[in-house]
């Protein structure tokens, strides 16, 4: 386990016109034929009651090509359109498997501007890319080095809101191997207020980065509507608030990686509340200060590297009353409400921070699992 790991590589690179153009147009190609095929799927089982298959959805591709009104399809590589009808595969796959709801159609100012190009659609050579119907590699900033000897097997490229271009490696990293074993074992407690509490009795605080930029981004949104609809100033005033909005992600999206690096790294198991996140936004009063916590983002982070590190991740039922119960006898306190944040057991006379001590029934409920 650790040999072999597939592992992405991001990296910016900054396009010449002719080249934006043309990934441009491929996006756009890309999302017209991924929603051709989800109209024709779900015609399909609408009319006839009949699931189609990738290999079917291939076939109409070739079709669509042919027609003259679908002509443009021609003029990018039909790589990435392949791999966006398997891109809907895997949605419809996960559908019937109840994993997630069924595929929706994909806007072009909401969805993610992206194409996915596999071996036979570009070349790498002497550390330079160069995708498929283009002439000039690709003008990338190597912020860090790829493994010795690693050469791409899958090239992602995608422009996010901010106008950023991104390219995404994927190669074989050998240099992923499981960490000596430790005897440290740890539950986190996911919270608003401090980001974690750890049954040590340490508390991570919660860098509210949205909340840091949220009079800049207010002042930019309201900038941005008194702009005329689809006027050069107002493409500018976007451009300013997606800036603010890509700075915030990025500032969390690094957070989180060095927490949960630093989690993996020291402790053989980590024990987390497996927490409904998507029903929990329902709440208005907390759905902002519950996005930009990001605890999905924050479990996917420590479930992928335990697996690469050789650690282990255990989620324990959500309905647990970590919070209401006494770490030291057990006592359950129903009369408990949220605001109370340090309490004393009728029991045994304890006194209870309320995070660590969930943090630590949250600990005892996953050993007990295990």
């Amino acid at each position: 386990m650790g040999v072999g790991v597939k592992r992405a590589y991001k990296y910016r690179f900054y396009p010449s016109p002719e080249q934006a153009e043309l990934l441009a147009r491929t996006f756009g190609c890309a999302r017209k034929v991924y929603n051709l095929a989800l109209e024709a799927r779900t015609r399909a089982w609408v009319v006839d009651r009949r699931r189609t298959t990738y290999a079917q959805s291939s076939a109409w591709l070739t079709e669509w090509k042919r027609a003259e009104e679908l002509a443009f399809l021609n003029e990018v590589s039909s790589v990435p359109l392949q791999q966006t009808l398997r891109h809907l595969q895997a949605g419809f796959a996960a559908f019937w498997d109840k994993r997630t709801g069924y595929p929706r159609f994909k806007s072009k100012r909401k969805s993610r501007a992206s194409a996915e190009f596999t071996r036979s659609a570009f070349r790498w050579r002497d550390g330079q890319l160069t995708l498929a119907k283009m002439n000039t590699p690709l003008d990338i900033v190597w912020s860090r080095p790829l493994p010795k000897g690693a050469a791409p097997s899958t090239v992602t490229v995608s422009r996010d809101a901010a106008g950023r271009w991104f390219v995404s490696l994927l190669v074989e990293d050998p240099t992923v191997k499981p960490l000596a074993l430790v005897a440290a074992e740890v539950a986190v407690d996911a919270g608003i207020t401090s980001l974690l509490t750890l049954s040590t009795g340490k508390k991570i605080t919660n860098p509210c980065f949205e909340r840091a930029e949220r009079r800049k981004l207010a002042k930019a949104q309201r900038n941005l509507s008194r702009k005329e609809r689809d006027s050069a100033n107002r493409a500018k005033a976007r451009l300013r608030v997606a800036r603010i909005h890509a700075r915030i992600a990025d500032r969390r999206r690094d957070h989180l990686h060095k927490l949960t690096t630093r989690l993996v790294r020291e402790n053989q198991t980590v024990v987390i509340e497996d927490l409904s996140v998507c029903n929990m936004l329902r709440n208005h009063r907390l759905a902002r200060v519950i996005s930009d916590a990001a605890w999905s983002d924050l479990r996917r982070m420590l479930k992928y590297k335990a697996d690469w590190y050789g650690r282990k991740v255990i989620p324990v039922d959500r309905w647990l009353p970590s919070s209401k119960t006494c770490s030291v006898c057990g006592r359950i306190n129903t009369t408990l409400t949220l605001g109370v944040r340090t309490w004393t057991c009728p029991g045994c006379g304890a006194e209870h921070d309320r995070d660590v001590n969930a943090a630590r029934n949250i600990l005892a409920a996953g050993l007990a699992e295990r």
